[in-house]
């Protein structure tokens, strides 16, 4: 009889702690934000990340740690930079950055010069105007003129010299006029991801990636208290590991080789060129996404 008693109880207590909830699973993902996927409050789309407002950003530098940062954000979080409104206008490099983002699941819409899509938009000089690389003026002039010419509609803003556009002769005249251009978007309420100017694959002698250091320096000393940075120089050199005495240099891992081409330029001449490799670029680019996502965050 009292075993039969002492095994009611046992079973009594099982039954009593079965019934408890567990208070983590009586949470609703709902309660804690509205606006996630599949709650009432989800804006349309939001798997695309359309319809997501932009925040206030976070303004600083993305550099090697950003790849990882990209990764570690959810894939909800990540869809965010299609629901903002950028245009990203560059060279050659920028493809290659362009291609690495689509190969992480972003492709950027291509602008032609006349509607901006919703979402990531690119397009290169050529698209909006004759404009080769070495001419950093006109760029600079034909980038500050489409944006304002999409000022209703666009919200992030992404310029990007090419590798022959900064040199010891001109470094000066391409700050002053830089700094000009950002000083009048600025006004019209842009978000800004600044990139610091690609670097070239030296061995024998420098050509021109000293000044695009300056430049970049620069550029992180005057914008990444209020805009963001992206730091390409530092994700190409390893942060100074590849150099030529004290100049950095692309690393020669990163560049396009006949091992490791580029997808749309090809494999780069011996030395004097800095195109990515494609499995590179897709790597390098989740810390350019990363720069986006900071900014309108």
């Amino acid at each position: 009889m009292k075993k039969v008693i002492i095994l009611s109880i046992i079973l009594l207590v099982i039954l009593a702690n079965c019934s408890k909830s567990d208070p983590e699973a009586e949470k609703d993902p709902c309660d804690i934000d509205s606006t996630a996927c599949g709650c009432a409050f989800a804006p349309p789309n939001c798997n695309s990340g359309e319809n997501v407002p932009i925040g206030t950003g976070q303004p600083g530098t993305v550099g090697i740690s950003g790849i990882e940062s990209w990764n570690k954000l959810s894939q909800i979080e990540k869809n965010k930079i299609n629901g903002w409104n950028s245009l990203f206008v560059h060279a050659s490099v920028g493809t290659d950055l362009e291609d690495g983002a689509e190969s992480n699941g972003f492709k950027f819409n291509f602008y032609d010069g006349k509607t901006l899509s919703n979402g990531l938009n690119g397009t290169d000089w050529k698209s909006i105007g004759d404009i080769s690389n070495s001419e950093g003026a006109k760029k600079i002039a034909a980038f500050k003129a489409e944006a304002l010419k999409q000022k209703s509609k666009l919200q992030i803003v992404i310029f990007k010299f090419g590798y022959a556009d900064i040199n010891d002769d001109n470094l000066e005249e391409m700050k002053t006029l830089y700094k000009q251009m950002i000083d009048e978007l600025r006004t019209a309420k842009f978000r800004f991801v600044h990139i610091t100017p690609p670097l070239v694959y030296i061995v024998t002698k420098d050509d021109g990636n000293a000044a695009k250091m300056k430049m970049a320096q620069w550029m992180k000393d005057n914008f990444r208290d209020k805009d963001i940075i992206f730091d390409l120089q530092e994700i190409e050199s390893d942060n100074g590991a590849c150099k030529l005495g004290s100049v950095w240099t692309i690393c020669g891992k990163y560049r396009s080789t006949a091992q490791c081409p580029s997808k749309g330029q090809g494999i780069d001449a011996p030395e004097g060129q800095g195109h990515l490799c494609e499995k590179e670029a897709t790597r390098i680019s989740k810390a350019f996404l990363m720069s986006i996502y900071n900014a309108g965050k």
